[in-house]
């Protein structure tokens, strides 16, 4: 299949052209991202803590066959947060004009070291993902817990998406254009 040469573009990345969002936010476009990143991350740790809570105030009922809970939130699942945590730290401290390799930073090395870290940001961030969907394949669903248990689980992987959720979104807030930047040369 061959695409017609009329629509084609020998820069751009995908078959299919993402399409152009026009938001009626005005001025307020950047503002509102921050906003809805800053939202997203709160919602992330509020998930996680209320399944932490859940897990130390656990009593089971009187009739229960055990006297404790089968199962506590440990040192294991805050680790995938952690790892999400900072590489989400690691992402946005970046400087995104030095991503783009913009001519103010003519220094090669600078632009190959900014794409590094933030390499190494989006990777603590997967690995927090991967590690929020390891413990709760081993720990939560292979033990066949019920499932107000299983929620421990649930809470850290949604953690863990939330953050990633957040920090795309902040970067593209903080990737637009600014109406107050101004660019004068003479």
């Amino acid at each position: 299949m061959s695409i017609p040469r009329s629509n084609y573009d020998p820069r751009r990345v995908c078959l299919n052209p993402f399409p152009h969002l026009n938001l009626s936010l005005g001025k307020y476009r950047r503002t509102a991202g921050v906003y809805i990143a800053g939202g997203l991350f709160a919602l992330a740790q509020w998930l996680f803590l209320d399944a932490a809570v859940l897990s130390a105030h656990y009593h089971p009922p009187p009739d229960a066959p055990y006297d404790t809970a089968p199962v506590h939130v440990s040192f294991v699942d805050w680790v995938p947060g952690i790892l999400s945590f900072l590489g989400y730290i690691v992402v946005n401290l970046i400087d995104k004009d030095r991503i783009k390799g913009e001519e103010a930073y003519a220094d090669s090395r600078a632009v190959w070291r900014a794409r590094l870290f933030l390499f190494i940001g989006f990777a603590l961030m997967a690995g927090g993902l991967a590690g929020s969907v390891t413990v709760l394949v081993l720990k939560y669903i292979v033990p066949s817990f019920p499932d107000q248990f299983v929620y421990y689980g649930y809470a850290n992987v949604a953690q863990n998406v939330a953050v990633m959720l957040s920090a795309v979104v902040l970067w593209i807030a903080q990737s637009s254009p600014n109406d107050y930047e101004y660019n004068l040369s003479i």
